[in-house]
């Protein structure tokens, strides 16, 4: 029996990177994993590649995180047909790299809905049964970037702190109720948005993407990249039992990299 063990958890961005780790090491403690993302073939596929052990039950919700209507009716969907989740995984890929000087005003709109307004409703959809039962975890996967900035990502930057500010606000209000909600702080992470976010510095710079990833790591106490897994194992520690005292933290996980929290 795993730590997890009938617990139920709905895991966003969950075909790749730092999401389809989070879903495995959830699945591994023995949670029943709903995946949410816009590709019903791969959401296929990658519920047949988990463990499915007693009592767990694995599924998936087919939603663009680009379109907020279609996210919020696909969770109302979720819970109205008799979806219990006690776990929410908020992970979504970030906007465009890019100076912040540079930005069309529309990039912040646009993201603030696709994280923000997205983590929102997902919220209000899970938490009446969160509170029913006495439980909840939730936790947002953003970025350090909510304690020092990232050059290049100002739109992201800026929607980043927004969430960790509204997620502290929450935990305020739920924590009497059994209810958690923390934010990991990814660092520079082998997944690959990153290599996308390297080759985009190397067009901008005419380095060479290998000799942007070295500075990267140089730049990493640690002296490596992070494995996806890595940070999705702090993800289930905050989504289990163990973790009922952490709460409306920001905890990067970073090799080190961050200088100041």
């Amino acid at each position: 029996m795993g730590v997890l063990s009938g617990k139920a958890a709905l895991v966003c961005g969950s075909t790749n990177g730092i999401g389809w780790a989070c879903v495995q090491e959830l699945a591994e403690q023995g949670a029943s994993c709903t995946l949410m993302a816009r590709s019903e073939e791969l959401l296929t596929k990658r519920v047949g590649e988990l463990p499915a052990g007693d009592g767990q039950s694995h599924g998936h919700v087919v939603a663009d995180f680009s379109d907020v209507d279609a996210v919020r009716h696909a969770v109302r969907s979720l819970i109205d047909g008799g979806a219990v989740i006690d776990i929410l995984i908020n992970n979504t890929g970030g906007p465009p790299s890019g100076p912040i000087t540079e930005a069309d005003p529309a990039a912040f709109q646009a993201a603030f809905s696709q994280h923000l307004v997205n983590n929102h409703n997902l919220l209000q959809a899970v938490l009446p049964g969160m509170k029913e039962r006495s439980f909840g975890r939730i936790v947002n996967v953003i970025s350090t970037s909510v304690f020092q900035p990232i050059k290049g990502l100002g739109v992201s930057n800026t929607i980043r702190a927004a969430v960790a500010n509204w997620a502290r606000t929450v935990s305020s209000e739920v924590a009497s109720q059994g209810i958690t909600i923390n934010n990991v702080l990814p660092g520079f992470t082998d997944t690959e948005r990153l290599n996308h976010l390297f080759a985009a510095k190397s067009k901008r710079t005419g380095m060479t993407p290998d000799a942007i990833r070295q500075a990267a790591i140089d730049d990493i106490p640690a002296g490596r990249m992070g494995d996806p897994r890595e940070i999705a194992a702090v993800v289930a520690f905050l989504a289990s039992p163990a973790a009922s005292y952490v709460n409306g933290v920001n905890l990067p996980v970073d090799g080190g990299r961050t200088a100041s929290q």
